[in-house]
């Protein structure tokens, strides 16, 4: 049975291990909602190197786990994760793997993305991971969006934040909350992410 409704939507998919990149994709989903769209979030199930037993199909609480359906289907994309040694986390990068059909059929050719990323210290590696994270959305064609330094937050910022996406540090007790400069920005790339998708679907 389908997932997907009629109406259109802006699918902001993220990899979290203790909450933080879970409350950016949120904030990032608000962005999108106060830009006037309709933004969907989801989050992948964790991998093991070894599976005993499989992860039941509906998480315990939080996100829904995001089918290819949903993705194929949005108009647009916000991609984030934690830093693992400057790459994605595995268990993002297992979801992407899993999406050659969509890279063959061309689904998600010409449509707008944005990555964003969390890392337990300054110098973690968030530029890399969110690097690693545009690496197969444009392979897939997808058209990457950063962040614009006329968001003054992107110059002010002591904590999180780069040109190509929003970031967050969150401590090495990933018990850090996110400033004001992080939020903000995070909410501001969802903002313009939503209107590039709306400026490319507008009928001509």
């Amino acid at each position: 049975m389908s997932t997907i409704s009629n109406t259109p939507y802006i699918l902001v998919l993220y990899y979290s291990k203790h909450g933080a990149t879970r409350d950016m994709a949120h904030l990032v989903a608000r962005g999108i909602e106060q830009a006037g769209a309709t933004a969907k979030v989801r989050t992948v199930p964790d991998v093991a190197p070894v599976t005993t037993v499989a992860a039941p199909s509906l998480p315990a609480h939080g996100d829904l786990y995001c089918t290819l359906e949903e993705l194929q289907h949005c108009q647009g994309l916000a991609l984030g994760s934690p830093s693992r040694f400057g790459n994605m986390a595995a268990p993002l990068k297992y979801f992407l793997e899993q999406t050659s059909t969509l890279w063959l059929a061309g689904d998600l050719q010409q449509k707008p993305a944005s990555v964003f990323a969390s890392s337990s210290s300054m110098h973690g590696g968030q530029e890399a991971v969110l690097l690693s994270m545009m690496i197969p959305l444009l392979h897939h064609g997808m058209l990457i969006t950063g962040l614009p330094y006329a968001e003054a937050a992107l110059s002010r910022t002591v904590r999180g934040g780069t040109p190509y996406g929003a970031t967050h540090t969150t401590g090495t007790a990933h018990d850090m909350p996110l400033h004001d400069d992080e939020k903000s920005l995070c909410i501001a790339q969802g903002m313009r992410l939503a209107r590039l998708v709306q400026q490319l679907n507008r009928p001509v």
